[in-house]
């Protein structure tokens, strides 16, 4: 384990407590691999401090900090240990919990606190003083170890709210102790921003001390609370990636580091590394297996997506129009949507991010423009469907679409079969499913038949066997995602259905879409063309 040197400065601090905060959101479950990889991009990120669990508490945070001391190579963070102060009645020298903080070999130690007075008297079943003297014990213990110590003041606004004098005697205990930074915590998420601008601003005035803040989402103004404290004058934030956490989760790192950078002019990252900010948060969701929110700020895919017709033609003029920043600043790109809202601009302006000059050719525009408003009449979305909107703009500027295939007929068959494995089907049996596929290809006429675990599976395979042969450059294509909605204002068994197919190949991925009154048709359309495109993907052109 290295000790970040290249932090801008340690004015102020951006600490990141996703691998221990940000895991107790419900659904994630972290390997010590796994906190390893987070920690490495975190690092990369430029944090200036990484919290990576609390060592003697559990076997894998254990685990987790021997591993970091020969593996983990930091360039610009510090790894930080949390624990509890001390137990009542008892001594920090004698402390086996302090002494597990010391072992980790982590150079920055967090301690929380109790600071609200109930949680002291009910939780803790200790006086308050002797509270004061654990606070105290604990930090002078860790500090004379060598040791830089954070501490936490668990519930502090809502017990600054209940007894604002023990509140701040908490806060003062610590600082005077040699507590480096006494950081506040919103823990149960309940407060405004006005609220924290206040407390913090009159604990500073009255203790002298560090200060940091803490928040919790859970009114929806984490982001906003922990700007809120820093106006105040804290200079230590605590955020988790993505904003993961307990219950709704913490202050997001990115929009947080984002407002610093961009709307504060702070310097808090190496200089370059805002750049890498959407790939951090993308890599970090992967390594979670948590989708990526599609609109979060800053990173999110749609953070810098436009739909309406009247921002693609500000956009044409100047992008900043339409966007608070460059989205490249934080390695983002804008976005062009295509949809019934869209306009001229709009189609243009889509048409260059897939490289196609449209500006000089207004038929053309005004004939892709109607077709989307048509199209997406039916049932169509393009938004979300990139390589679907390429090929109506192909067929459009070619007069018709060029086909590498034409389809005679499909057909698909599900079998329900009694008996076999039980629970593989409705009443013990098994469910067979067989596509065969019509086509003619190079002037050949092909049939293939395909089975599978449902119908559009087998008309996949059925679609592959018929075109492998004569296009092997399909064998690296495969389905990654297949999504199917039924279409609101259509109702029962006879709605219409439209079906979203995410594929990839050996140049990338790429999303097809397809529209029909039943599920499998509209799947048959949606691959149709995801084949196509892959095609052309791989540097073929349809003859026919």
């Amino acid at each position: 384990m290295t000790d970040g040197t290249s932090h801008p400065d340690d004015s102020f601090h951006v600490f990141d407590t996703t691998l221990r905060d940000g895991a107790q959101r419900e659904g994630i479950n972290l390997t010590v691999a796994d906190k390893l990889t987070i920690a490495r991009h975190l690092d990369e990120f430029g944090v200036g401090f990484i919290e990576g669990g609390w060592p003697g508490a559990n076997p894998r945070d254990t685990e987790f900090f021997a591993r970091a001391a020969a593996e983990l190579k930091l360039s610009n963070a510090q790894l930080v240990a949390f624990g509890a102060t001390r137990r009542a009645g008892g001594s920090a020298a004698a402390d086996p919990q302090l002494a597990a903080l010391v072992a980790s070999g982590a150079p920055v130690i967090t301690l929380v606190a109790k600071s609200h007075d109930r949680h002291v008297e009910l939780a803790l079943r200790t006086t308050l003083e002797e509270n004061l003297e654990m606070v105290r014990d604990s930090v002078s213990h860790l500090r004379a170890q060598g040791r830089r110590v954070f501490v936490d003041c668990e519930h502090f606004f809502d017990g600054y709210r209940a007894n604002r004098e023990y509140a701040l005697a908490v806060v003062g205990a610590a600082h005077r102790a040699g507590a480096d930074v006494v950081v506040l915590c919103d823990t149960n998420g309940g407060m405004l921003p006005s609220g924290v601008h206040e407390i913090v601003a009159d604990v500073i005035a009255a203790t002298g001390a560090r200060i940091g803040i803490h928040a919790q989402d859970d009114t929806g103004c984490a982001v906003a609370n922990t700007l809120a404290a820093v106006d105040a004058g804290a200079t230590h934030v605590q955020c988790t990636a993505n904003g993961y956490g307990e219950r709704v989760g913490n202050a997001n790192l990115f929009p947080v580091v984002g407002a610093l950078e961009l709307k504060y002019d702070r310097r808090v990252l190496p200089a370059g590394r805002l750049a890498e900010m959407t790939r951090i948060s993308h890599a970090i969701a992967e390594v979670v297996n948590l989708t990526p929110s599609t609109h979060q700020p800053y990173v999110g895919v749609s953070a810098f997506a436009h739909k309406a017709g009247l921002h693609a033609s500000a956009i044409k003029v100047d992008p900043d129009l339409y966007q608070h920043i460059d989205p490249e600043r934080v390695g983002n790109t804008m976005r062009m949507l295509v949809s019934d809202m869209a306009g001229r601009a709009s189609i243009e302006l889509k048409g260059k991010e897939l490289g196609y000059d449209l500006s000089a050719d207004r038929d053309l525009v005004g004939r892709v423009v109607a077709r989307v408003k048509e199209q997406e009449n039916l049932g169509y979305t393009y938004e979300a469907a990139d390589a679907s909107f390429e090929l109506l703009l192909r067929d459009e500027a070619q007069g018709r679409r060029k086909r590498f295939f034409t389809l005679e007929s499909w057909r698909t068959i599900s079998e329900q079969q009694a008996g076999g494995q039980p629970g593989l089907a409705a009443g013990g049996g098994t469910a067979a499913n067989e596509a065969t596929v019509k086509l003619w290809a190079k002037g050949e006429r092909i049939i293939a038949t395909g089975e599978g675990n449902g119908p559009v599976d087998a008309l996949d395979r059925a679609l592959r066997t018929a075109l492998e042969k004569i296009y092997p450059q399909l064998a690296k294509l495969e389905l990654v995602d297949y999504k199917v909605r039924i279409l609101e204002g259509q109702h029962g068994t006879g709605s219409k259905t439209r079906v979203l197919i995410e594929s990839a190949g050996g140049n990338g991925s790429w999303s097809t879409v397809g529209v029909a009154d039943n599920v499998v048709a509209a799947s048959w359309l949606a691959l149709e063309d995801a084949y196509t495109y892959g095609l052309i993907k791989s540097g073929l052109e349809p003859q026919e």
